[in-house]
Protein backbone atom coordinates (compact mmCIF):
# COMPACT_ATOMS: atom_id res chain seq x y z
CA UNK A 1 0.00 0.00 0.00
CA UNK A 2 1.24 3.51 -0.80
CA UNK A 3 2.32 5.84 1.99
CA UNK A 4 -0.71 8.01 1.26
CA UNK A 5 -3.90 5.97 1.45
CA UNK A 6 -7.63 6.39 1.89
CA UNK A 7 -10.14 4.31 3.84
CA UNK A 8 -13.83 4.71 2.94
CA UNK A 9 -16.45 3.73 5.51
CA UNK A 10 -20.08 3.89 4.41
CA UNK A 11 -23.30 2.84 6.07
CA UNK A 12 -26.64 3.95 7.48
CA UNK A 13 -27.21 6.37 10.34
CA UNK A 14 -26.39 5.05 13.80
CA UNK A 15 -24.13 2.24 12.62
CA UNK A 16 -21.23 3.60 14.65
CA UNK A 17 -19.19 4.73 11.65
CA UNK A 18 -17.80 7.89 13.22
CA UNK A 19 -16.71 6.18 16.44
CA UNK A 20 -14.79 3.44 14.64
CA UNK A 21 -13.46 5.75 11.91
CA UNK A 22 -11.94 8.07 14.51
CA UNK A 23 -10.20 5.18 16.23
CA UNK A 24 -9.03 3.73 12.92
CA UNK A 25 -7.57 7.10 11.90
CA UNK A 26 -5.76 7.39 15.20
CA UNK A 27 -4.39 3.85 14.95
CA UNK A 28 -3.15 4.48 11.39
CA UNK A 29 -1.91 8.01 12.13
CA UNK A 30 -4.24 9.33 9.44
CA UNK A 31 -6.64 12.26 9.30
CA UNK A 32 -10.36 11.68 9.88
CA UNK A 33 -13.23 13.43 8.16
CA UNK A 34 -16.88 13.04 9.17
CA UNK A 35 -18.65 13.96 5.93
CA UNK A 36 -22.09 13.45 7.45
CA UNK A 37 -21.43 16.38 9.77
CA UNK A 38 -20.98 18.59 6.72
CA UNK A 39 -24.42 17.66 5.36
CA UNK A 40 -25.93 18.09 8.81
CA UNK A 41 -24.51 21.60 8.97
CA UNK A 42 -26.18 22.51 5.67
CA UNK A 43 -29.43 20.98 6.94
CA UNK A 44 -29.13 23.02 10.13
CA UNK A 45 -28.75 26.17 8.05
CA UNK A 46 -31.98 25.41 6.19
CA UNK A 47 -33.85 24.78 9.46
CA UNK A 48 -32.59 27.97 11.06
CA UNK A 49 -33.43 30.08 8.02
CA UNK A 50 -36.90 28.71 7.33
CA UNK A 51 -36.04 27.04 4.02
CA UNK A 52 -38.57 24.32 3.19
CA UNK A 53 -36.95 20.89 3.21
CA UNK A 54 -39.47 19.81 0.58
CA UNK A 55 -38.40 22.52 -1.87
CA UNK A 56 -35.28 21.33 -3.68
CA UNK A 57 -35.02 24.53 -5.71
CA UNK A 58 -35.06 26.64 -2.55
CA UNK A 59 -32.41 24.45 -0.95
CA UNK A 60 -30.22 24.77 -4.05
CA UNK A 61 -30.73 28.53 -4.08
CA UNK A 62 -29.64 28.83 -0.45
CA UNK A 63 -26.89 26.20 -0.50
CA UNK A 64 -24.22 28.76 -1.31
CA UNK A 65 -25.10 30.72 1.82
CA UNK A 66 -24.20 27.80 4.08
CA UNK A 67 -20.40 27.93 4.33
CA UNK A 68 -19.22 24.73 5.97
CA UNK A 69 -15.69 24.47 7.36
CA UNK A 70 -13.89 21.72 9.21
CA UNK A 71 -11.21 22.36 11.83
CA UNK A 72 -9.40 20.09 14.22
CA UNK A 73 -8.71 20.38 17.92
CA UNK A 74 -6.07 17.73 18.34
CA UNK A 75 -7.70 14.82 16.53
CA UNK A 76 -11.24 16.01 17.23
CA UNK A 77 -13.18 17.36 14.25
CA UNK A 78 -15.16 20.53 14.80
CA UNK A 79 -17.72 21.56 12.18
CA UNK A 80 -18.40 25.24 11.54
CA UNK A 81 -21.37 26.86 9.83
CA UNK A 82 -20.65 30.39 8.64
CA UNK A 83 -17.94 30.74 11.25
CA UNK A 84 -19.97 29.27 14.14
CA UNK A 85 -19.04 26.00 15.81
CA UNK A 86 -22.17 23.86 15.45
CA UNK A 87 -20.63 20.49 16.34
CA UNK A 88 -22.85 20.03 19.38
CA UNK A 89 -26.06 20.74 17.46
CA UNK A 90 -25.70 18.26 14.62
CA UNK A 91 -27.02 15.02 16.14
CA UNK A 92 -30.52 16.22 16.96
CA UNK A 93 -33.27 14.17 15.20
CA UNK A 94 -34.60 17.14 13.23
CA UNK A 95 -31.11 17.94 11.95
CA UNK A 96 -30.65 14.30 10.90
CA UNK A 97 -33.79 14.44 8.77
CA UNK A 98 -32.78 17.81 7.36
CA UNK A 99 -29.42 16.40 6.30
CA UNK A 100 -31.18 13.68 4.30
CA UNK A 101 -33.30 16.33 2.59
CA UNK A 102 -30.37 18.53 1.55
CA UNK A 103 -28.33 15.49 0.48
CA UNK A 104 -30.86 14.89 -2.30
CA UNK A 105 -30.01 18.25 -3.90
CA UNK A 106 -27.33 18.17 -6.57
CA UNK A 107 -25.96 21.64 -5.77
CA UNK A 108 -25.35 20.65 -2.15
CA UNK A 109 -23.71 17.33 -2.96
CA UNK A 110 -21.51 18.80 -5.67
CA UNK A 111 -20.21 21.55 -3.38
CA UNK A 112 -19.54 19.25 -0.44
CA UNK A 113 -17.98 16.44 -2.47
CA UNK A 114 -15.59 18.94 -4.04
CA UNK A 115 -14.73 20.27 -0.59
CA UNK A 116 -14.16 16.75 0.75
CA UNK A 117 -11.76 15.96 -2.09
CA UNK A 118 -9.90 19.20 -1.42
CA UNK A 119 -9.50 18.31 2.24
CA UNK A 120 -8.19 14.85 1.33
CA UNK A 121 -5.62 15.94 -1.22
CA UNK A 122 -2.15 14.56 -0.51
CA UNK A 123 -2.86 13.08 2.92
CA UNK A 124 -3.80 9.69 4.36
CA UNK A 125 -7.44 9.89 5.30
CA UNK A 126 -10.20 7.87 6.91
CA UNK A 127 -13.57 9.18 5.79
CA UNK A 128 -17.07 8.03 6.64
CA UNK A 129 -20.42 8.87 5.12
CA UNK A 130 -23.02 7.53 2.70
CA UNK A 131 -21.26 7.61 -0.68
CA UNK A 132 -17.54 7.67 0.10
CA UNK A 133 -16.66 4.37 -1.55
CA UNK A 134 -19.09 4.81 -4.43
CA UNK A 135 -18.69 8.51 -5.33
CA UNK A 136 -16.21 10.55 -3.29
CA UNK A 137 -13.33 8.06 -3.28
CA UNK A 138 -14.20 5.17 -5.60
CA UNK A 139 -10.50 4.24 -5.73
CA UNK A 140 -10.00 4.05 -1.95
CA UNK A 141 -7.54 1.33 -0.95
CA UNK A 142 -10.01 -0.04 1.58
CA UNK A 143 -13.80 0.16 1.60
CA UNK A 144 -16.08 -0.90 4.42
CA UNK A 145 -19.86 -0.95 4.50
CA UNK A 146 -20.80 -0.80 8.17
CA UNK A 147 -24.30 -1.66 9.30
CA UNK A 148 -26.35 -2.91 12.26
CA UNK A 149 -29.94 -3.79 13.07
CA UNK A 150 -32.22 -0.69 13.16
CA UNK A 151 -33.17 -1.41 16.77
CA UNK A 152 -29.51 -1.49 17.79
CA UNK A 153 -28.79 1.72 15.92
CA UNK A 154 -31.76 3.44 17.55
CA UNK A 155 -30.58 2.46 21.03
CA UNK A 156 -27.07 3.71 20.32
CA UNK A 157 -28.28 7.09 19.10
CA UNK A 158 -30.73 7.34 22.02
CA UNK A 159 -27.96 6.69 24.56
CA UNK A 160 -25.71 9.20 22.79
CA UNK A 161 -28.31 11.96 22.92
CA UNK A 162 -29.25 11.21 26.52
CA UNK A 163 -25.61 11.49 27.52
CA UNK A 164 -25.58 14.97 26.01
CA UNK A 165 -28.66 15.93 28.05
CA UNK A 166 -31.11 15.99 25.14
CA UNK A 167 -34.71 15.07 25.90
CA UNK A 168 -35.74 12.44 23.33
CA UNK A 169 -37.70 9.20 23.25
CA UNK A 170 -36.45 5.87 21.95
CA UNK A 171 -39.54 5.61 19.75
CA UNK A 172 -38.78 8.98 18.19
CA UNK A 173 -35.21 7.95 17.46
CA UNK A 174 -36.29 4.62 15.94
CA UNK A 175 -38.83 6.34 13.68
CA UNK A 176 -36.19 8.86 12.66
CA UNK A 177 -33.73 6.10 11.72
CA UNK A 178 -36.33 4.23 9.65
CA UNK A 179 -37.24 7.44 7.82
CA UNK A 180 -33.60 8.35 7.33
CA UNK A 181 -32.73 4.93 5.92
CA UNK A 182 -35.54 5.16 3.40
CA UNK A 183 -34.56 8.68 2.36
CA UNK A 184 -30.86 7.83 2.02
CA UNK A 185 -31.39 4.63 0.05
CA UNK A 186 -34.03 5.96 -2.36
CA UNK A 187 -32.67 9.39 -3.23
CA UNK A 188 -31.91 9.88 -6.92
CA UNK A 189 -28.44 11.36 -6.36
CA UNK A 190 -25.72 9.16 -4.82
CA UNK A 191 -28.02 6.86 -2.83
CA UNK A 192 -26.69 4.91 0.11
CA UNK A 193 -25.49 1.54 -1.17
CA UNK A 194 -22.66 -0.88 -0.69
CA UNK A 195 -19.78 -0.46 -3.14
CA UNK A 196 -19.17 -3.60 -5.18
CA UNK A 197 -15.70 -4.04 -3.68
CA UNK A 198 -16.60 -3.06 -0.09
CA UNK A 199 -16.36 -5.48 2.82
CA UNK A 200 -19.49 -5.65 5.01
CA UNK A 201 -19.18 -5.22 8.76
CA UNK A 202 -22.39 -5.96 10.66
CA UNK A 203 -21.53 -4.75 14.15
CA UNK A 204 -24.93 -5.36 15.77
CA UNK A 205 -23.35 -7.55 18.42
CA UNK A 206 -19.75 -6.33 18.42
CA UNK A 207 -17.92 -4.07 20.83
CA UNK A 208 -15.79 -1.24 19.51
CA UNK A 209 -12.68 -3.21 20.46
CA UNK A 210 -13.90 -6.21 18.45
CA UNK A 211 -14.58 -3.97 15.46
CA UNK A 212 -11.07 -2.52 15.68
CA UNK A 213 -9.56 -6.02 15.72
CA UNK A 214 -11.70 -6.94 12.69
CA UNK A 215 -10.55 -3.81 10.86
CA UNK A 216 -6.83 -4.08 11.59
CA UNK A 217 -6.71 -7.72 10.47
CA UNK A 218 -8.12 -6.74 7.08
CA UNK A 219 -6.07 -3.57 6.76
CA UNK A 220 -2.86 -5.49 7.42
CA UNK A 221 -3.74 -7.98 4.68
CA UNK A 222 -4.27 -5.16 2.19
CA UNK A 223 -1.09 -3.39 3.29
CA UNK A 224 0.88 -6.60 2.75
CA UNK A 225 -0.72 -7.15 -0.65
CA UNK A 226 -2.58 -10.28 0.33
Amino acid sequence: MSKVFSVAIDGPVGAGKSCVAKKVAERLNAAYLDTGAMYRAVGLYMLENGVSLEDGAAIAENAGKARVDVRYEGREQRTYLNGRDVTGELRRPEVSLASSAVAKVHAVREALVNRQRELARGISLVMDGRDIGTVVFPNAEMKIFMTADPEVRARRRYDELLAKGDSVSLEEIWANIVARDKADMTRAISPLRQADDAVVLDNSHMTVEEQMTWFMERFDRIACGR
